[in-house]
């Protein structure tokens, strides 16, 4: 089983090794690390993509990590796929290959992206005139039917329908978190969801947009 855990520890050398060392103890073996964020006061937030056989419990993993001096578990969620960050430059390089063909470049896009930033969908949506779904990956939550009007979108931003009525409900199950930003000036918007958490982090909106700006002024 796969599990994605999202720890907070201090951002020195070897405080990965010993975290390492505790989940080994519980038979855990981490797949990949992804530095998510650095902190002022000296910790980073990083995530873990982790398997463990099937008569492991979760619950070892959190009580193995926070036995270490300093180390704090954000949220844990089983994690059916993989991590390639890698991919991203491949799939911005199928974009370049595909700008004359707006559909397939973002179909790319959409399918990629899951897969390096932690998350489980992605969807394109246009926000010219009624707003209307153009690509989606293949976890995204089935359209609805919701046309929303007058979405106000100038820089990457956290999602949530609290402020946000227009927000599918479909969308948000499993309390999932989600991410939107413009792709360049093309009216376009890029959506993400994480069921299940963990929230995404301003490093990762930021991130999120920086993708957007990429793709927008390759599809220019």
């Amino acid at each position: 089983m796969s599990f994605l855990i999202r720890v907070l520890l201090s951002d020195t050398p070897g405080s990965l090794a010993v975290l390492a060392e505790a989940l080994g103890v519980v038979e855990a073996n981490i797949q990949s690390v992804d530095v998510v964020e650095h902190f002022p006061n000296g910790t980073v937030m990083d995530d873990l993509v982790i398997t463990i056989p099937r008569n492991v419990m979760a619950d070892t993993i959190i009580t193995a990590a926070e036995e270490v001096d300093g180390v704090e578990v954000d949220s844990i969620r089983p994690f059916s796929g993989t991590v390639d960050r890698r991919g991203q430059i491949q799939m911005l390089a199928s974009v370049a290959a595909n700008r004359n063909d707006f559909k397939k470049a973002l179909e790319d896009l959409v399918n990629v992206i899951p897969r390096t930033m932690t998350s489980g969908w992605a969807i394109v949506i246009d926000l010219k005139g009624p707003i209307t779904r153009i690509a989606a990956s293949q976890a995204a939550p089935q359209d609805d039917g919701t046309v929303p009007e007058n979405i106000v979108l100038s820089e990457a931003r956290l999602l949530s329908n609290t402020n946000e009525p227009w927000v599918p409900e479909n969308w948000t199950l499993l309390d999932s978190s989600l991410a939107i930003a413009p792709i360049g000036k093309h009216g376009l918007a890029l959506i993400v969801g994480r069921p299940g958490g963990p929230d995404f982090l301003a490093s990762e909106v930021k991130h999120l947009g920086n993708i957007g700006d990429i793709i927008g002024a390759i599809l220019s």
